[in-house]
């Protein structure tokens, strides 16, 4: 089922439970070749998420700012992009290029995410993908400047949400993990991969 939140199209239920099981184990496999890290904030702040990036590029942030990047902090090459994030990209997505960035983000019971918008990229015609494994997300969708009226949503683990046109460069975020919702994660938890074309 397709639900309409704030511009963003939400794909309830769109990868079955063995898909979600099988991407996870592909994502797995990115983080032991890419290993999560604790970001900061330009201001020193260290986020409540931590990430790692598949792909060409990889989205940074630290003191120097937000970016993308070609290597972890660590010094190596970002690993591929899961195949099957990408089937779903060529499947929902509804443009030609490919994805260069998959953006990996994992989340305690604890973390949140606070309303920002993604605007690193070159070409705002081109979309983000988002992709929710794990326990269940609460999901806040404002308009394209910071304040005023939001609208709200619970993803779950094998939701796939889809921002592009208008909404492109809508506030969004994460304010709240369901903890134990889901199975998927044997220690509870929830990864999302959103993934960009950058240049």
């Amino acid at each position: 089922m397709q639900v309409n939140v704030g511009g963003i199209f939400v794909h309830q239920g769109y990868i079955d439970p063995s898909d979600q099981a099988e991407l996870l184990d592909q994502v797995r496999r990115v983080v032991r070749a890419a290993p999560l890290y604790r970001p900061e904030t330009k201001t020193g702040r260290k986020m409540s998420v931590r990430m790692t990036s598949a792909g060409t590029y990889g989205w940074m942030s630290d003191r120097k700012g937000y970016r993308y990047e070609r290597r972890h902090p660590e010094g190596m090459e970002w690993p591929p992009i899961p195949k099957l994030a990408k089937r779903i990209w060529r499947d929902v997505a509804g443009v030609p290029r490919e994805p260069q960035s998959c953006l990996i983000n994992f989340y305690d019971a604890d973390a949140k995410m606070g309303l920002h918008q993604d605007r690193d990229e070159a070409d705002f015609e081109m979309p983000v993908l988002s992709i929710s494994l794990g326990d269940d997300a609460r999901f806040r969708v404002g308009g394209p400047e910071r304040g005023g009226k939001t609208e709200a949503i619970w993803l779950r683990s094998g939701d796939v949400a889809l921002m592009g046109g208008d909404a492109r460069l809508n506030f969004h975020g994460i304010d709240k993990i369901r903890a134990g919702s889901s199975s998927l994660l044997p220690n509870g938890g929830r990864i999302n991969l959103t993934l960009r074309v950058v240049d």
